[in-house]
């Protein structure tokens, strides 16, 4: 056979197309279930806070420093009271000092702070520290509180009075935006009080509450049995009729609110003169008519140095100097505050109190005052009206 220059062998067929690998999926495991091992980490859980509370409690006790040994054992005892420590608030190099005691918000004798103590408690264990200090020299009191308890009231006034009289140290005191009712009766024992001309101040008289809601009662369909050993045993209770107390009764709570009242107005006299026979010649006397005014209104810081309820307008600063002129020759010293002291023990005695709740508080900015029925208030309290 003949072949010309252009003829080529003819191409290979195409291989055949492959077929794609078959993918076999794995064989399917059946889920564990993952319950049991969350509830036995939730209960390891609570195990573990449950011993740590039992073993914080313990050593709440060990890490106290006031320890002691007793006759029948070794017990812990620690010191009853708050445990204060000096804070520099301005350091003027000084080697004296004055101490600020801040009284801010409701005047009571509850709890106050996280040990328990009350406020009392706190601001009697500051002027103790204060009194006990020979460095210190003033005390200014800072005032901003619409009052509160005449109980509470009374005794905060007293410790202010007698710390004056007995260790010769004045106490100058600087109003806030509010010193009323209350608050004023905690000021007026104070050697100088310095105002804002815009302080709410002045609201001296007392007050009482008690609810009636008998009416309630009766559309609901519930009557009280009540059994009593006197007349008066149930005075002030808010389940008898309106027509069924008598007026004797009436007139024996205004005779107790009339008394307090009077408490008020000599407390008030007697503190502005003492004052005022320091301070001479400075100083503001109380006004003739000053009683006038003792109605349970509130006047301002101004009204306030024209009835000479107050010696003088201005600041905290205001105060701190006069404070300066009074105790230390007009030299500087160094502002100081006493805070509580909070260790170790006092968190670990937290989880260590199994049985004792702790309260959690929310502070949405207002401080709504909780009155208790029958119980007597210096408060100023413009929610009444």
């Amino acid at each position: 056979m003949e072949t010309t220059p252009f003829s080529q062998e003819a191409p290979p067929p195409p291989p055949p197309p492959l077929s794609p690998p078959v993918i076999t999926p794995p064989a399917s495991r059946p889920r564990k279930n993952r319950g049991w091992m969350i509830f036995a980490i939730v209960v390891c859980v609570l195990l573990v806070f449950s011993l740590f509370g039992n073993f914080a409690q313990f050593l709440a006790h060990a890490l106290s420093l006031n320890g002691a040994f007793h006759g029948d054992g070794f017990g812990v005892v620690r010191e009853g009271g708050p445990r204060l420590e000096e804070w520099l608030l301005k350091n003027n190099h000084a080697p004296n000092k004055i101490a600020v005691v801040t009284v801010d918000g409701i005047i009571s004798s509850h709890n106050y702070d996280q040990a328990g103590n009350s406020m009392v408690d706190v601001i009697r264990a500051e002027f103790d520290r204060a009194a006990r200090d020979r460095s210190v020299k003033a005390v200014v009191l800072k005032v901003d509180s619409p009052g509160g308890e005449v109980m509470a009231s009374d005794q905060i006034y007293r410790i202010i009075k007698n710390f004056q009289i007995e260790h010769h140290k004045p106490v100058i005191c600087s109003m806030g935006s509010l010193a009323a009712s209350g608050g004023y009766y905690i000021s007026s024992p104070c050697r100088w009080i310095v105002a804002n001309p815009l302080t709410i101040t002045g609201s001296i008289g007392v007050i009482m509450e008690a609810f009636n809601y008998r009416g309630l009662m009766d559309k609901i369909g519930v009557r009280p049995n009540i059994y009593k050993s006197g007349k008066y045993k149930d005075m002030l209770s808010g389940m008898r009729e309106t027509n069924e107390i008598p007026p004797e009764e009436h007139a024996m709570v205004q005779g107790l609110i009339d008394e307090t009242y009077q408490k008020f107005k000599s407390v008030v006299a007697d503190g502005r003169a003492w004052a005022h026979e320091k301070n001479k010649p400075e100083g503001h006397a109380l006004a003739e008519d000053w009683t006038n005014y003792a109605d349970g209104r509130v006047l301002s810081g101004e009204q306030a140095l024209q009835l000479g309820f107050v010696d003088q307008l201005g600041d905290f600063d205001d105060a701190v100097k006069r404070a300066q002129d009074i105790a230390n020759g007009g030299q500087k010293a160094n502002l100081i505050e006493y805070r509580e002291r909070y260790d170790f023990s006092d968190f670990l005695s937290m989880f260590g109190q199994g049985g004792k709740s702790h309260d959690l508080k929310l502070d949405l900015g207002l401080e709504a005052p909780r009155l208790q029925a029958g119980q007597l208030y210096f408060l100023y309290l413009p929610m009444a009206d």
